[in-house]
C-alpha cells in the first residue's frame, strides 16, 4: 500500500467526456496508466456545465451538448511520482488543461486498513 502523509502534489485534467484514447474514455485510460504508474489514487469527476479553450458552452440543459460534458480527473502523490506521471499526460491529452497545485495530506486510508 503506498503512504502518503504531509507535502504532496495534485494534478488535474480537465477534459471533454467525449474525448477518446484508443476507442476508449480517455478519463478511462488516465486513470488505469495512474494505477499502473502506482499513484496513491485517481478520480474522476463529470461537470454539469462548464467551457474552456474553445469557448463553447458544453451543459446538461442543453441536449446537444449533453454528451461531451467537462470531466475532472485528479491524481495526488509525491511531487516526485507526479512530475514522473507527466510525459504520459503529455501523451494524452490533445486538447485540455493539465494544473499542479501543492496540497498537505493530512488522511490517507484504504478500506479495511489496519490503525
Amino acid at each position: 500500500m503506498t503512504r502518503l502523509t504531509g507535502t504532496a502534489l495534485r494534478v488535474t485534467i480537465f477534459i471533454g467526456e467525449m474525448d477518446q484514447w484508443h476507442h476508449k474514455p480517455l478519463y478511462t485510460e488516465i486513470v488505469h496508466r495512474a494505477h499502473k504508474a502506482g499513484l496513491a489514487g485517481a478520480s474522476v469527476f463529470r461537470g454539469i456545465e462548464g467551457f474552456g479553450a474553445s469557448s463553447l458552452i458544453h451543459t446538461q440543459r442543453l441536449l446537444s451538448m449533453s454528451e461531451d460534458l467537462p470531466v475532472a480527473i485528479v491524481i495526488v502523490d509525491s511531487h516526485e511520482r507526479i512530475h514522473d506521471f507527466l510525459p504520459q499526460l503529455d501523451e494524452l491529452v490533445s486538447e485540455g488543461l493539465v494544473i499542479l497545485d501543492d496540497c498537505e495530506v493530512i488522511r490517507y486510508v484504504g478500506r479495511g486498513a489496519d490503525e
